[in-house]
């Protein structure tokens, strides 16, 4: 069942006396203009070293679209490689048009510091995020710490692929209430977290095959005015494609962007 639409289209269907969810008939002649107006605004950043990003993309498009109507804009530049700077943050106001936005690309060469402070000032400023696996590495050469600060946790490198098991450790959050509590990865890289920031909330955990030890795998976190939404997994095509971690990310895009009813 899809979360439900923004006051706009939940009031154009009380007003024709029907579901949200439905739009047949008279609904759909009654609220025409407001079926057309997305329920949500996401900007999709992506693209970088070492992942299908083309597969990654569709099927993150195709299965939230189950969940809620989203208007995708993808930003997919700089090509395969480890460093690149993105035309989109030269306007200080890129992301005012979205909901939220969620970072999926892999630059960890990147180090220039003014640029790095061009997204996450935004980001301080109230635009909502989801942070997926290798954002936890992109910039991982800067000094800087403002990007790790914003993503809730510092990772520096991964342990091998595997099949892990998830812990949720939060059963209470929105994101959460829903995920299986025997969730298995498929074949997935392990990130090592070595810093939970102050304002993260860990939501779910892993354990690694090498040392035993925890590691925070899904998260919240408060950077400024914004609610950010993490995950390190995502490795894969096969987690892409994972209906269960693909649920994950959508509701993360909703709680992240206050959408979550």
């Amino acid at each position: 069942m899809k979360l439900k639409c923004p006051l706009g289209l939940r009031v154009a269907a009380a007003l024709a006396g029907i579901f949200v969810f439905g739009f047949q008939g008279a609904a759909e002649e009654a609220s025409e203009a407001a079926a057309d107006k997305p329920c949500l605004k996401a900007l999709l950043v992506t693209s970088g070293c070492c992942h299908n990003y083309p597969l990654q993309t569709k099927s993150l498009k195709e299965r939230s679209s189950m969940w809620a109507n989203i208007d995708w804009t993808v930003v997919s530049e700089g090509g395969r490689g480890t460093s690149a700077q993105i035309s989109l943050y030269d306007d200080p106001d890129w992301a005012k048009p979205y909901d939220v936005v969620v970072h999926n690309e892999c630059f960890a060469s990147t180090k220039d510091e003014d640029y790095i402070r061009s997204i996450t000032q935004a980001h301080h400023d109230g635009a909502p995020a989801v942070v997926i696996h290798c954002a936890m590495h992109t910039y991982r050469d800067a000094e800087i710490d403002d990007w790790r600060e914003f993503l809730g946790v510092t990772s520096r490198h991964h342990e091998h692929q595997s099949n892990y098991p998830v812990k949720v450790v939060a059963e209470d959050h929105p994101v959460m209430k829903d995920f299986p509590k025997d969730w298995v990865t498929p074949k997935d890289e392990l990130y090592i977290v070595k810093k939970v920031w102050p304002n993260t909330v860990p939501l779910a955990v892993s354990i690694s095959e090498r040392s035993d030890e925890e590691q925070v795998v899904i998260w919240t976190n408060t950077y400024g005015k914004a609610k950010v939404f993490g995950t390190t997994y995502g490795h894969s095509d096969a987690t892409f494609q994972d209906p269960v971690f693909l649920d994950m990310v959508t509701r993360g895009m909703l709680w992240a962007s206050g959408k979550m009813d």
